[in-house]
């Protein structure tokens, strides 16, 4: 079965200033979702499905999904602060859903295929996808649990000039299997490099992974644990890279990092989007990428 590209395009894009999912950035239009989109589907993708926001779905489906008809088959998924599971209400004052790690627990009834997901404001290059799609095209041995991977960058490659940036920095045994990830927030390129806070080598997980299915059961149970604990806060949320790495610690999945040659690059700040621009420019004209994708 081929795998399903799980895209999360539910943030508003509050310090970019507006949808930077659909703000064009191509030669010819096209968005950063595109690149990955294209990628994904020369890498042997066969479905795409976005996680939105109801609000702007017809927005979406007009300036995003149509691009794709007759290429590949697009689902939506609906991320709400009204999305949890029975039972459970949000607080008083909570404004926002409740984080990437919630984002993918809301496609939970449409994903039945191994799947990756990624940011839609993320460019990851087309070594990520491939590898992605390999890893997910494999067979785990017999009895070998359910087995997860992630694409790493070292955390220099990953830095906005233009403000703080939070990654999951990411801990891997000689083999090659993820230990452990901690969230930092507020990283900025002047604490980066040699005799700083990071090194800049860190591995870093972007939000590009690759899961099965078996991913959801333990989700649900980490979800339901952070609502019982923090549902309460109204600014508390449920990262994926600490969800996962729970199921590290508990033994319920092994995930391989799979280091990737691609060079990342995002929208995090409006300012970051002339950078975006050029190197995409210049991808086009070096022949990576045609002129105009779809």
């Amino acid at each position: 079965m081929a795998p399903t590209l799980l895209v999360l395009a539910a943030g508003m894009g509050s310090r970019y200033g507006g949808l930077k999912q659909i703000d064009p950035v191509g030669p010819s239009g096209e968005t950063v979702l595109d690149y990955a989109v294209y990628d994904a589907l020369r890498a042997g993708f066969g479905r795409v499905a976005f996680v939105i926001r109801r609000e702007f779905e017809a927005m979406f489906r007009e300036k995003i999904g149509a691009r794709y008809a007759g290429r590949v088959e697009v689902d939506y998924v609906f991320q709400s602060l009204e999305a949890l599971p029975a039972g459970s209400t949000p607080p008083p004052g909570r404004e926002k859903p409740w984080g990437t790690g919630h984002a993918v627990w809301c496609a939970r009834e449409v994903v039945r295929a191994p799947f990756a997901v990624i940011n839609a404001d993320d460019f990851y290059g087309a070594d990520a996808f491939q590898r992605l799609a390999g890893f997910l095209r494999e067979t785990p041995p017999p009895g070998a649990g359910a087995q997860f991977c992630m694409a790493g960058f070292r955390l220099a490659q990953t830095l906005s000039e233009h403000g703080a940036v939070a990654r999951g920095v990411c801990t891997a045994g000689a083999d090659g299997w993820l230990q452990s990830i901690v969230e930092q927030t507020g990283i900025l390129p002047a604490e980066v490099g040699p005799g700083k806070k990071y090194s800049g080598d860190e591995t870093v997980s972007m939000n590009c992974w690759g899961f099965t299915p078996a991913l959801f059961a333990g989700l649900d149970a980490q979800f339901r644990e952070f609502l019982a604990a923090r549902g309460g806060d109204v600014k508390a949320e449920f990262y994926l890279p600490a969800a996962v790495s729970a199921m590290i610690v508990r033994g319920e999945a092994a995930v391989r990092v799979l280091p990737v040659n691609s060079t990342w690059f995002g929208v995090t700040y409006r300012e970051d989007k002339p950078r975006v621009q050029a190197a995409l420019a210049a991808l086009v004209q070096a022949g990576v990428y045609p002129g105009k994708l779809f």
